[in-house]
């Protein structure tokens, strides 16, 4: 490296060291392949013409093994534009271009060496002019195909703004231009062609276009989603033996079905090497245990050993892919800049110059195409895109099938013909899992790549409206999922309805009851002075009636979609008409009992407080202690209407939460506690000695209404949603039922078939 530093001192401007020197002395050289032609401005060219199948001797004593036809055909192809622009009368008249092209061998210390050759040129001395700024001995330089050899090479050259045009040296790295202010070239930055595979495998060379090239994939490719790495490897520049197998069997293990190479053909001749299926079809042969059909129609067997050097196979006939067209665009920009240059500034201006022109230059080719450079230096993006046809004879042919363009306008844009492809095997989306369906979610598998996963169905109550969905959406309240998970629908809804079987019975005898009630009373009120009815207080007889009927109706509130206004309602109602009917049968129980007192010596004193006023008070004062339990109730803890999920997770039951089970159990206890007292009372009283005596209806109606009231608790409390509200319903209707048929019932029937017996005499006769 001491020789390497020594020729730039005496190459370049450095006045702190040469400023009183008049010349620079080279202080080595190389020998190195080369191709040369004088001319008044010389463009330097690396190509490679030769390179090492193993891993090669850095003593650099041993010639390479391997001549190289592409990259020969590329200095050609150089040499060809040089001529082309001397002979073109508008393009750098009066100026001669000449060439200086040499062989990299495919390695980097060798390219970077011939990179110094031409900078520094191979002339003893170099007269340097007053100011110890001189034109270089080449004025840019084509090349390298390598992007690691460019990126060294550049390093070095674009510190003095040498212009370095690459032909083939891609990695989107040396797209950056405070690092690399002089280089250019005239390929653009790999783009990956997406053709709907999204499982892949990634091979690349151990370089540094290589490896930036699986930094670039995982970093920009993945995260879009397009694709999905089965597995990354590189491969050897030694070609390990041991390691290009171990590569291969990973391949073949792979259900990727797609692989993509950021590599050298040189890194990928012992790869191919190691398929057999493209073995067997290039030299026609088959591995053994070769198929018994093979063997017996005389096919050849593979040694492995056969030469891909020697076959007329298009897997190395890349001409058609535009290496050689970049070559030829790279020179014609160098001249185009110096056309442009020569204009206004003269050839020995400093280099920044003619950088500048490089990078400004536009310029049409005759096949139409046109070049520029970006800010980046990076050529306007033209690729073809190439089909490989394995042909029925065994050879291989190559098709254009589309091309990839970038303008400023459009941007770039991919224009394929379909329908030309041929594929060598049944065109599918080869991928680790399937898309996940609607109504499933994600779950990536234990140490596998991402796009390995498992598909599981949304839980109930989530969604997912997409394929391949990484989570499951929640639904909206009082929405729920449907049983495939991909959309949500409003729950159903259950209340005792009006409009269901059990809502149209329990309705129906609710209005059936209030309409005997209204045909009872129409009957007592018709027959108000028979004896019958006038019999043991018919006042409280119309009230019980009235408190009976409204007992009936008070059911129907707890019939449909429960409101505000219907939960505050019910049991209020409820709890006011039923403690109204069972205080007037308490009242009059109670005024039979005095009435019998007040026959025997002594007891006539004791009616003077059963009289109508105060019977009256005492039903009023009875009710109106409900009444003040109902309102507290309603105050501190109103019952209100509520949604709920409990029962079933897809339906919403509509039901009245009672606020204070308090309150409700103070409201039926007082009930309750009437009753009891009727009942006791009415049990004492069952016994008097008179034809008809009431006492004994009264005992049988509140025996019955205390049985369903003590059944009902634990009925209604072992009862969800609307059932509940039903068995509260079939209380209230069964308890009026029994109070109506006990204690009117007898009284009807006398009235109606019996009217013989509705006369004082018989209903006061003794037995």
């Amino acid at each position: 490296m001491r020789n390497i530093h020594l020729i730039f001192f005496s190459l370049f401007s450095m006045p702190f060291v040469l400023g009183s020197l008049s010349t620079c002395q080279l202080q080595g050289q190389f020998h190195l392949n080369t191709m040369q032609k004088d001319g008044d401005v010389i463009l330097g060219g690396l190509f490679e013409i030769h390179f090492f199948s193993n891993y090669p001797d850095l003593t650099f004593t041993s010639q390479p093994q391997h001549f190289d036809v592409l990259g020969f055909r590329q200095a050609l192809t150089m040499a060809f534009a040089v001529k082309e622009i001397n002979s073109n009368t508008d393009l750098l008249p009066n100026v001669t271009l000449g060439y200086s092209l040499y062989d990299n061998c495919v390695e980097l210390s060798i390219g970077f060496r011939a990179a110094l050759s031409l900078a520094a040129g191979q002339k003893k001395h170099f007269v340097l002019n007053d100011s110890c700024v001189g034109a270089p001995p080449v004025l840019g330089i084509v090349g390298d195909s390598s992007s690691t050899r460019s990126i060294a090479i550049s390093n070095v050259l674009g510190l003095y703004r040498v212009p370095l045009v690459s032909y083939f040296a891609t990695c989107s790295c040396l797209s950056d231009r405070t690092k690399y202010p002089a280089f250019f070239r005239t390929i653009p930055s790999d783009i990956l062609k997406h053709f709907g595979w999204s499982w892949v495998g990634l091979l690349v060379s151990d370089d540094d276009y290589g490896l930036h090239a699986a930094q670039s994939f995982q970093s920009d490719v993945l995260p879009l989603g397009e694709a999905c790495l089965a597995y990354l490897k590189v491969l050897p520049w030694d070609n390990n033996q041991y390691e290009i197998e171990r590569i291969v069997h990973v391949i073949k293990k792979s259900t990727a079905r797609v692989v993509i190479a950021f590599a050298h053909e040189s890194n990928m001749i012992p790869l191919m090497e190691e398929v057999n299926q493209f073995w067997e079809h290039t030299f026609k042969c088959r591995f053994a245990p070769a198929p018994a059909e093979w063997t017996e129609a005389g096919g050849a067997l593979c040694t492995g050993h056969e030469d891909l050097q020697n076959i007329d196979t298009e897997f190395l006939d890349v001409s058609n892919l535009r290496p050689e067209y970049n070559v030829y665009k790279a020179v014609y920009a160098l001249a185009h800049a110096l056309d442009q240059l020569l204009r206004f500034e003269n050839v020995s201006s400093h280099n920044s110059q003619f950088v500048h022109y490089l990078q400004n230059v536009n310029f049409t080719t005759s096949f139409g195409d046109e070049v520029s450079f970006d800010k980046d230096g990076d050529a306007i993006p033209l690729y073809d895109v190439m089909n490989w046809l394995w042909l029925p004879s065994g050879n291989i042919q190559v098709q254009n099938v589309g091309v990839v363009k970038k303008s400023a306008q459009r941007g770039e844009q991919l224009h394929l013909n379909e329908d030309a492809i041929f594929w060598n095997f049944e065109p599918m989306r080869v991928m680790c899992s399937k898309k996940c369906p609607l109504g499933t979610r994600r779950v990536r598998r234990k140490g596998e790549p991402e796009c390995c996963f498992d598909c599981i169905t949304c839980s109930e109550g989530e969604i997912s409206n997409t394929t391949d969905s990484t989570e499951c959406i929640p639904c909206p309240e009082d929405f729920w999922s449907t049983p495939d998970r991909y959309q949500c629908v409003p729950m159903k809804t259950e209340f005792l309805s009006y409009h269901e079987p059990l809502g149209i019975c329990l309705s129906t005898v609710a209005v059936l009851g209030t309409f005997i009630c209204a045909i009872v009373l129409l009957v007592f009120v018709h027959n108000r002075k028979t004896p019958i009815v006038r019999a043991n207080n018919s006042e409280l007889s119309f009230q019980v009636l009235l408190s009976l009927k409204l007992c009936f109706l008070c059911s129907l509130l707890f019939i449909g979609r429960p409101r505000l206004w219907t939960c505050q309602l019910r049991h209020a109602a409820f709890g006011i008409s039923f403690v109204l009917c069972v205080s007037c049968i308490l009242v009059k129980t109670m005024v039979v009992l005095a009435v019998f007192k007040a026959s025997k010596p002594g007891g006539g004193s004791i009616l003077k407080w059963f009289g109508a006023l105060q019977q009256r008070g005492t039903v009023f004062t009875l009710t109106l202690i409900q009444a003040v339990i109902c309102v507290t109730w309603l105050v501190t803890a109103s019952p209100a209407p509520y949604k709920n999920t409990d029962y079933h997770n897809d339906k919403i039951v509509y039901e009245c939460v009672i606020g204070s089970s308090v309150g409700f159990a103070v409201l039926l206890g007082y009930i309750g506690l009437l009753a009891l007292l009727s009942f006791m009372l009415a049990f004492l009283a069952r016994n008097l000695p008179d034809n008809f005596n009431e006492a004994k209806l009264i005992t049988f109606s509140m025996l019955m209404f205390c049985a369903v009231w003590v059944a009902f608790v634990p009925a209604y409390v072992n009862s969800p949603g609307k059932y509940a509200d039903a068995v509260e319903v079939f209380a209230i209707l069964a308890s009026s039922f029994g109070l109506l048929v006990a204690l009117f019932g007898p009284k009807c029937y006398i009235i109606l078939f019996r009217p013989e017996r509705n006369t004082k005499k018989a209903v006061m006769g003794r037995v």
